[in-house]
């Protein structure tokens, strides 16, 4: 397994794929224009390839600095493929950005996840070292393709 940044639209379209299942909402067309515009803002894009060199897993990201979280990195995206779920892909690439943050010299790395990501959050939680700290809030100002409505879980009995 192997871990790249990727800048090119070649790249990106390479990715668009794996990127889709979890941006469901998005065409490749819009992908690659909002990664065109993304990428001067600093926003990056790391896959890990498995050893054929096909991207399994993404993660996208951003070195930013704030109040709450000083000098951090934000993952705006992690996938892993669900043929190649729990193979460690994820992990991988969630160690590179520590690694990524501590040469950098953040303090944090910090993501949202939503609400119906069980699976999600347990990975987080239980093989990252990572904690529960707050909830994300929208409002949406017009509708768009961006809007995102929660999906809850089920209650429990």
């Amino acid at each position: 397994m192997r871990i790249d940044e990727l800048t090119t639209e070649a790249e990106w379209r390479e990715a668009f794929p794996v990127m889709r299942e979890l941006r469901t909402h998005l065409d490749e067309a819009t992908f690659l224009d909002l990664m065109r515009q993304m990428k001067p803002e600093g926003y990056r894009l790391l896959a890990a390839r498995d050893d054929q060199g096909v991207i399994r897993a993404l993660a996208g990201i951003a070195t930013l600095t704030n109040l709450y979280y000083g000098r951090h990195i934000w993952v705006y995206e992690l996938i892993t493929t669900a043929s190649e779920r729990s193979r460690g892909y994820g992990k991988a690439l969630l160690d590179y950005v520590d690694a990524l943050a501590r040469d950098l010299g953040c303090d944090t790395v910090a993501l949202a996840s939503g609400l119906q990501r069980a699976d999600a959050h347990r990975f987080y939680e239980q093989k990252m070292g990572m904690m529960r700290t707050a909830y994300t809030f929208q409002k949406e100002i017009r509708p768009s393709i961006f809007t995102w409505r929660a999906v809850l879980p089920e209650p429990q009995s």
